[in-house]
């Protein structure tokens, strides 16, 4: 999944007014599933769009994104994927990433979606242009 797939999902759920929380991975240290920049996109009901690497690391995420819609608070979560002798998982990557959880509105999200050069998908004319034949 790309980014542009998460931020069509963002836009239809927010414009079904659902709460939804973004999750990006901001810094890594050691082996991590994923990479900087890597987003998850958690809707009220604990349904994802994309992903943060899975395992029980994208739960603690999946959880907190959970207490951020309730709260309106954003937070960062540490997931230490190094080996516990405890874990029931034998996936241990080795490494730490820090997940920045935060809630989005309906009003973050806005607006119709924009096609290339910033025309809307919906008319095929970009504002710009229609002001100029407005005027004349």
């Amino acid at each position: 999944m790309d980014d542009r797939d998460l931020y069509l999902a963002l836009l239809e759920t927010a414009r079904r007014l659902q709460p939804l929380a973004l999750a990006t991975v901001v810094r890594v240290k050691g082996s991590t599933p994923r990479r900087v920049g890597s987003k998850m996109l958690i809707d009220g009901e604990g349904r994802a769009v994309g992903t943060i690497g899975g395992g029980c690391g994208e739960a603690e995420v999946l959880e907190a994104a959970q207490e951020v819609m309730r709260s309106g608070t954003p937070r960062v979560v540490r997931v230490d994927l190094t080996e516990d002798a405890l874990s029931w998982s034998p996936a241990i990557c080795g490494g730490v990433m820090d997940v920045f959880v935060e809630p989005v509105h309906a009003s973050d999200a806005g607006g119709e979606p924009r096609g290339p050069r910033g025309r809307s998908s919906r008319s095929g004319r970009s504002g710009r242009g229609s002001d100029r034949a407005a005027a004349g």
